[in-house]
């Protein structure tokens, strides 16, 4: 992920609307004029107004997403957007479940006066598995199409066999040749889609299961030790899946986001999930 931009400085040199200068140089050079033309403290007044200008627009929202875009900057909370933007309402759901629990997990680690770096823990569970959702989706639209056109290529396959029976001329041979070779290659896409399809679906319920596992021990421990038992094994879980995802790059081969990126601030403290939450209560 890119360094973020100076947003500052892209305010001191912003040219809207494609202007070949930028405005505000005219403001600088029209007070440095004023100031050693008529009085020099004019000079102040402009640092001042220039001073403004640069906090009203350097910290502008709308400004500072465009400034990001142009940069190719990604930040880890419009990241979590883009991921949940990609999965159905049905997987949406399954990572607002994650974060609740997760959620309150960290209420329960925070009066026992867990380390920072437990609680952070968690928020990485949450934004792993979220993470694991979306190249699951992937997955599972290349199985999907798999299902749909099975037949449809077994057919093309058995009409281009068939027709290499009946001794065709060599250019004929080798386009037919040809398309049973992308028909084979798209065959075994689909077969390794499953594969990977199945592996990252154990990989999910092993991710729920031991946030599940460390709330509910956390809500059993009598004492610090068993919670911080229950936190080692988070960690050690933690630490597992990340070393497991190291160790399947070609698993993810052409699927961004498998990276060191850090979870949004706000993770467990979602809109949307907390809106999810509410909905499930007044059911």
């Amino acid at each position: 992920m890119k360094g973020k931009p100076n947003y500052w400085w892209e305010a001191f040199n912003a040219r809207p609307l494609g202007m070949p200068i930028p405005p505000n140089w005219f403001g600088i050079a029209a007070f440095g004029l004023l100031g050693a033309l008529i009085n020099p403290g004019l000079w102040l007044v402009g640092l001042g107004l220039e001073g403004l200008y640069l906090w009203t627009i350097g910290s502008n929202a709308r400004f500072r997403n465009t400034v990001d875009a142009a940069s190719g900057v990604t930040d880890s909370t419009t990241r979590y957007e883009d991921l949940l933007a990609h999965l159905d309402s049905a997987t949406q759901a399954r990572q607002y479940e994650v974060e609740r629990e997760a959620a309150e997990l960290v209420g329960l680690l925070q009066p026992a006066e867990a380390h920072a770096s437990q609680i952070s823990d968690v928020r990485q569970m949450a934004w792993l598995h979220l993470k694991m959702l979306a190249a699951r989706a992937s997955f599972a639209e290349v199985v999907a199409v798999a299902g749909r056109e099975r037949g449809k290529l077994e057919e093309q396959e058995r009409s281009c066999r068939a027709r290499l029976e009946q001794n065709p001329d060599e250019e004929l041979r080798r386009s037919l040749e040809q398309q049973i070779e992308v028909i084979a290659s798209r065959h075994a896409a689909h077969t390794e889609a499953q594969r990977r399809l199945e592996i990252v679906d154990a990989e999910l319920g092993r991710l729920r299961q031991q946030i599940s596992l460390v709330r509910e021990q956390t809500l059993l421990a009598t004492d610090e030790n068993a919670i911080a038992t229950s936190l080692d094994a988070l960690s050690a879980s933690l630490n597992e899946a990340n070393r497991w995802l190291k160790d399947q790059r070609e698993l993810f081969a052409g699927i961004e986001s498998f990276t060191d990126e850090p979870p949004p601030a706000d993770l467990l403290a979602s809109q949307r999930a907390q809106a999810r939450t509410k909905k499930k209560v007044s059911e």
